[in-house]
C-alpha cells in the first residue's frame, strides 16, 4: 500500500545529549520539508534505570519546548537488555513501547528529510532497510570461516532460508551478495512485531557462542548484523524501496554536522539552514556547541570550502582528517 493512503508513524530516538538537539533538527524539516505527513512522530527517550550510570532522559526544558511545538510526542521506554554498555540497543528496545499495529518508520535521529516523505512507496508488509552501507561485517579471520559461512550459520540459526536472501549476481564472499542494511532507517507493518524479533535475534547473537563468529566484533554493529535476518524473516529484502528515494531526494543521513558540510549536497544544507534559523528553534539549538559555530557562525561554510564536492576523497577518514587539520572537527 502506499504511503499517501496510509498514516503510518516515525520513531526516533532522543537523549540527553547531542541527540536532543538532531531530534529538534528531525522534527523541524520533517515539518517543512513533508507538510503533508499525517502520523504521529515519537522521539523515543531512555529512562533512568539499573542499566544507565546516569539519567539519559531528556531534561532541557527549552528542548523540550521546542519538540512538543514541532508535534514531536515523547516515547519513555526502559532498557531491560542494553542501556548504557550498547546504546545502538536503544533503536530496538524502543519499538517495543509504540503503537502496536499501526505501521512505522524509523530514523536515526542524525536525519534531515529533505524531501516529500509521503511520495515514499512503502509497502509495509515487506520491510527494508537503509542500503548506504559499507561492508563492515563481518571480518573473516585469516584460518576461520569466510563471509559466507558466517552468514549462512546465522541464517540457519534462526531458521531462516540462506539461498533467497543472496544476490546471486555478486561472487561468493564478496559482502554486497548477502542481504546487509545501515541500521539508518527500517519500516515494517507492526513496530511490537518487529521489535520483539529485532531484541531475540539480537540478543542471542550477542550471547549465544555460535561457533561462526568467533573472533568478529559485534560493537557496535550488532544491530546491522540482527536487522537483515529480521528484514527477511518478514518476507522483506534489498529491493523493498525504489532507489534514490531515502537516503537520496528525501533524506539525508548525515551522522555529523562536519561531514554534513563536506560532502552532503547543496539542498541538505540549504535544508538544515532554512530550519534551524527561526528564532524559537535558533535559541535552542545554539545550546548545541558545533550547531552554534557550524551553523550561526557560518564555519560550515569554511569546512565546505575545504573541498570539491563532486570530486570528495573516496575514504571517509581523508576527509576527517582535513577538516581536524583545519581545527574544525566539532562535535
Amino acid at each position: 500500500m502506499q504511503a499517501s493512503q496510509q498514516n503510518f508513524n516515525i520513531m526516533i530516538v532522543g537523549q540527553n545529549n547531542r541527540l536532543q538537539y538532531e531530534a529538534i533538527l528531525f522534527a523541524a524539516s520533517l515539518r517543512h520539508s513533508s507538510p503533508d505527513f499525517q502520523g504521529r512522530l515519537f522521539v523515543a527517550v531512555p529512562q533512568a534505570g539499573p542499566r544507565w550510570s546516569q539519567d539519559p532522559g531528556i531534561r532541557n526544558e527549552d528542548v523540550l519546548k521546542a519538540l512538543k511545538q514541532l508535534d514531536a510526542e515523547i516515547l519513555p521506554f526502559q532498557n531491560e537488555v542494553f542501556g548504557e554498555s550498547y546504546p545502538y540497543g536503544n533503536k530496538i528496545e524502543a519499538l517495543l513501547a509504540m503503537p502496536e499495529g499501526e505501521p512505522f518508520v524509523f530514523f536515526d535521529t542524525d536525519t534531515l528529510i529533505t524531501g516529500d516523505l509521503t511520495s515514499v512507496p512503502f509497502d509495509f508488509d515487506r520491510p527494508g532497510a537503509s542500503l548506504r552501507v559499507e561492508g563492515t561485517w563481518p571480518k573473516p579471520t585469516l584460518y576461520g570461516p569466510g563471509t559466507e559461512d558466517i552468514w549462512r550459520a546465522l541464517y540457519e540459526r534462526f531458521g531462516l532460508d540462506f539461498e533467497s536472501s543472496l544476490d546471486p549476481s555478486q561472487p561468493r564472499d564478496y559482502w554486497r551478495r548477502y542481504l546487509y542494511f545501515n541500521a539508518g532507517f527500517f519500516f515494517y507493518a507492526c513496530p511490537r512485531a518487529f521489535g520483539r524479533r529485532f531484541l531475540e535475534y539480537a540478543t542471542a547473537i550477542r550471547d549465544e557462542n555460535i561457533p561462526e563468529l568467533i573472533g568478529q566484533n559485534l560493537d557496535p554493529w550488532l544491530d546491522q548484523v540482527a536487522l537483515p535476518l529480521v528484514i527477511h524473516s518478514f518476507g522483506g529484502g534489498r529491493d523493498a524501496l525504489p532507489p534514490g528515494l531515502l537516503d537520496g531526494s528525501v533524506s539525508c543521513h548525515y551522522r555529523l554536522f562536519p561531514l554534513l558540510y563536506a560532502r552532503e549536497s547543496d539542498r541538505v544544507i540549504e535544508t538544515l539552514e532554512t530550519v534551524a534559523t527561526p528564532n524559537r528553534i535558533k535559541k535552542v539549538l545554539k545550546g548545541y556547541e558545533p550547531l552554534k559555530k557550524l551553523v550561526f557562525q557560518r564555519k560550515g561554510a569554511k569546512v565546505r570550502a575545504l573541498f570539491d564536492q563532486n570530486d570528495l576523497p573516496s575514504r571517509e577518514q581523508v576527509i576527517r582528517k582535513r577538516i581536524k587539520s583545519a581545527g574544525l572537527w566539532l562535535r
